[in-house]
């Protein structure tokens, strides 16, 4: 398969302690990768660093065949995503929001903005005022917008955080049906175990900034092992 995203010893240091040590990553074209770590493990860092936000102390990352200088942007056209938490104008819309963000992105394409609320489940709710939503209803809005451009890739940080069962089934749905229906490859990041077994295709575990191990859950699923022991197996030093 083809490496959509490639990592190669990528460290990152912030006032003389490494945070993110020599991680090496493989992101397959049309698959979701979860990449799974306890809170504050570098998974926030290393997204960021793809997206040119935060640049790293020494590696790589090559994106769609390019690799990220300092000065890179235009790559920035084929990604979609959500880092920490999605940020709108409360007053306004989620039409208003979605109108904002195409002229920002320069991106016009009649119709789309009603065809994405619609793919994200609030297609009814497009003349609400943001401050009215759920956290739920913010987090499909936030996934709205991040692939409102079309973008190949889709890069999600924590997006069930907060969320109730029924609002992390929906985000479950709707990342299967943009890889399925729609071709995205979409790197999500969690450290809620159950999430990411039910719906990566391979998994990057992470702890302290160490890159552990990357597997195809197919992998796992053929040891007869469910990913909570694997992780938990992995993290404190098994093989």
């Amino acid at each position: 398969m083809e490496s959509i995203i490639q990592i190669n010893h990528l460290s990152k240091e912030y006032k003389g302690t490494e945070i993110v040590s020599d991680v090496t990553m493989h992101i397959e074209k049309g698959e979701i990768y979860g990449f799974l770590g306890p809170n504050g493990a570098g998974k926030t860092t290393i997204m960021k660093m793809i997206l040119n936000l935060l640049k790293p102390t020494s590696g790589e990352v090559v994106v769609l065949n390019q690799t990220v200088t300092p000065t890179s942007y235009q790559y920035l056209r084929h990604i979609g995503s959500i880092i920490e938490y999605p940020v709108f104008f409360d007053r306004k819309t989620a039409i208003e929001n979605l109108n904002v963000h195409c002229a920002y992105t320069q991106y016009h394409e009649e119709n789309r903005i009603l065809e994405v609320l619609e793919t994200v489940g609030l297609k009814e709710a497009g003349n609400k005022k943001v401050h009215q939503f759920s956290l739920g209803m913010k987090q499909r809005l936030g996934i709205a917008r991040a692939i409102l451009t079309k973008p190949e890739i889709l890069i999600l940080d924590e997006p069930i955080n907060g969320l109730d069962p029924v609002g992390i089934r929906d985000i479950r749905m709707l990342l299967l049906e943009l890889k399925n229906n729609y071709g995205m490859t979409i790197l999500l990041s969690s450290h809620i175990i159950s999430e990411i077994e039910s719906i990566a295709d391979t998994i990057g575990i992470i702890n302290h900034g160490h890159f552990i191990k990357e597997v195809k859950m197919s992998d796992i699923r053929r040891e007869n092992a469910n990913l909570e022991e694997y992780f938990l197996n992995i993290i404190n030093g098994g093989k």
